[in-house]
């Protein structure tokens, strides 16, 4: 028998996903720092933090690794945070996320293979330098 998830809960959660993509730090923290937890993932595994960075939310970012998110947390698909932000060439949040401690070889592909894939040169120089 399969739990049926509290409507409420849902919608709660789905605001705090939509906080994330759209890069609303100070609210979103105010969840975190209220007990919602920072490594927080929605059906498809993508955590908080692999949504702020894939929107090019580097603040949000910073801010979620500071309260404990995992900078790795790979989703159901087996990508990162970083591949998703090399995808997308947002440098800002790669530097974050580096900081943060990600690792440009974790996940499938890899930050480092989408780097590559998509002639983002800058981006494996930067993985170089961590």
């Amino acid at each position: 028998m399969t739990e049926v998830p509290d409507p409420e809960v849902v919608e709660l959660a789905t605001k705090i996903f939509d906080l994330a993509r759209r890069g609303e730090t100070e609210a979103l923290v105010a969840y975190v720092d209220a007990g919602v937890p920072a490594d927080l993932t929605n059906d498809r595994g993508d955590s908080l933090v692999m949504l702020a960075a894939y929107h090019g939310h580097s603040g949000a970012v910073r801010a979620l690794l500071a309260r404990g998110a995992e900078a790795d947390r790979v989703n159901d698909r087996g990508q990162t945070p970083l591949a998703g932000a090399a995808f997308k060439g947002e440098t800002e949040v790669v530097r974050a996320l580096l900081e943060g401690g990600a690792d440009p070889s974790a996940g499938t592909p890899s930050a480092v293979d989408t780097a590559r894939m998509f002639g983002r040169t800058e981006l494996l120089e930067l993985f170089g330098e961590h």
